[in-house]
């Protein structure tokens, strides 16, 4: 049976909400009431409860199981980007990368500005590897060992991490979702990357802002322990060889990624390099390499500091955060196959008239695109197919719609831990969330250039600040090329 087939019934806004309220029930109960972070079930019964809606307003199985995988099957990408950051941290640790990371932080840089270096070096790694995700897990992974040494909270080091590497996500011609949101929208991808700059640069230059405030007045810097800090460098020295020439595998993949070379396949080079030099400087066997791999490293430094954060890594360890994205891919594509979302988006539609009421609600729809489905492809590609007709009715450039997009879709990820970004940071970083430490959640906050560049993004929408009408080109385009307008009465 095809979606339009007119057997099927259009959900009314009550329907359209039944599922997903019934869902962040569930959720809400397996959180906050029996204080276990698992929502893989809560997700597996959404899909259900979706699925019993769809039957309901006509669908039959076949239909609504081919939306599931359809929005599976259109984000294999990012499951596979999981699986190779899963190798290259074990790998990258094996082979004495992230160690040497950790150990030349420690001594280069000063407790002081370690927040708001942390940013910035997340942030040009992440620009040069298009991949937010690959920069957590890798560069992230070794910031939260320096943090760990210089005793700094988990929190404030992985929202400083999460701050950095998400804006290079946003702003990177390699991205995926930097491709994706001019893409759905019908927009140039490097007019689209300008057209983020006015968010972009003030976000990220107020959150640097704080991270030195909060690095030289509230973080009490006074009680670092350096015998601590010789304590961990020379369990680091002693268990690795340590040298300038273990950070090869990263800067091949930095190399790679300049010269605009695939992800995927970047990172892999880099794990197969640092497995290379894992048997070769740091004295492991092709079995154990391998083992590295699929399972992750172990050691026992003797310091608890910087053990956490060295037994880590492999296929495996990124299972748990891989079963959460299908399961969360998977209801997302149940809610948009029986008509779920879009009809909560049309109703937001033809209530808002203004120009600074679209574009808060394109922002605002993919925020909650990206908590209800826990996608952020989702979260970009459907608000981008249904509010287009609308920006081209108002006159007004689809570049603003997909700088909308992009912030509530990309930077908001990973502030909702059962998201697929949320979950992987949280993942990644060792954050140990899912053993009870919620205090370490306070990364979500803390993540300050990831929630202001929505927030400058709704600023200017209402003051009219770098919201650009549709110029007479696009408005010809979208004449000749007989794309849908939206008549909007304002």
């Amino acid at each position: 049976m095809s979606p339009n087939d007119p057997n099927i019934v259009k959900p009314g806004l009550g329907m359209a909400l039944l599922p997903i309220l019934l869902t962040l029930a569930v959720l809400g109960i397996q959180l906050f009431y029996f204080g276990d972070f698992t929502p893989h079930i809560p997700l597996a019964i959404g899909i259900a409860i979706t699925a019993l809606v769809g039957l309901k307003l006509g669908h039959k199985w076949n239909n609504i199981e081919e939306g599931v995988f359809h929005v599976i099957n259109i984000s294999l990408p990012s499951v596979s980007i999981l699986i190779t950051v899963g190798m290259i941290v074990g790998i990258w640790i094996a082979s004495g990368t992230v160690p040497t990371l950790i150990y030349y932080g420690l001594k280069i840089l000063s407790p002081e500005l370690f927040l708001a270096a942390g940013m910035v070096l997340c942030s040009i790694v992440s620009v040069s590897l298009g991949t937010s995700w690959g920069t957590v897990g890798t560069v992230g992974l070794a910031l939260m060992g320096i943090g760990a040494g210089f005793g700094i909270p988990m929190y404030w080091t992985a929202g400083a991490v999460v701050s950095g590497a998400f804006f290079g996500d946003k702003i990177s011609p390699l991205s995926d979702t930097t491709n994706l949101a001019p893409a759905v929208t019908g927009t140039n991808l490097f007019d689209h990357i300008r057209n983020m700059l006015p968010t972009t640069i003030p976000s990220m230059l107020i959150a640097l802002v704080i991270y030195l405030v909060v690095g030289f007045t509230l973080i009490d810097t006074s009680q670092v322990s350096f015998e601590r800090i010789d304590a961990i460098t020379a369990a680091l020295d002693s268990a690795f060889w340590i040298s300038p020439l273990m950070l090869l595998p990263a800067v091949l993949v930095i190399i790679l990624a300049v010269k605009k070379q695939p992800p995927i396949p970047s990172l892999f080079a880099g794990a197969v390099v640092g497995g290379i030099m894992a048997m070769v400087c740091q004295g492991a066997g092709l079995h154990e390499t391998f083992t590295f791999a699929n399972s992750g490293y172990a050691i026992e430094t003797g310091v608890a500091e910087i053990d956490p954060l060295l037994n880590r890594g492999g296929i495996q360890s990124m299972m748990w955060t891989i079963s959460l994205v299908l399961l969360a891919l998977g209801f997302g594509g149940a809610l948009e196959r029986t008509g779920c979302l879009q009809a909560i988006i049309e109703v937001i539609i033809a209530r808002v008239k203004s120009f600074a009421g679209i574009q808060t609600s394109a922002i605002l729809t993919s925020v909650a695109t990206n908590t209800v489905a826990g996608d952020p492809y989702l979260s970009i590609a459907l608000p981008g197919r249904m509010y287009a007709p609308v920006y081209r009715g108002m006159k007004y450039s689809p570049l603003n719609l997909s700088r909308a997009i992009e912030e509530g879709g990309t930077l908001v990820s990973p502030l909702i831990p059962w998201n697929a970004g949320g979950a992987f940071v949280i993942s990644a970083l060792a954050l140990g969330i899912a053993d009870g430490n919620f205090e370490n959640l306070l990364y979500i906050p803390l993540a300050f250039a990831c929630w202001l560049s929505p927030l400058i993004g709704i600023f200017y929408a209402m003051t009219g600040l770098f919201s650009p009408k549709a110029s007479d080109e696009e408005i010809a385009e979208w004449e000749d090329s007989g794309e849908p307008v939206a008549q909007v009465t304002t």
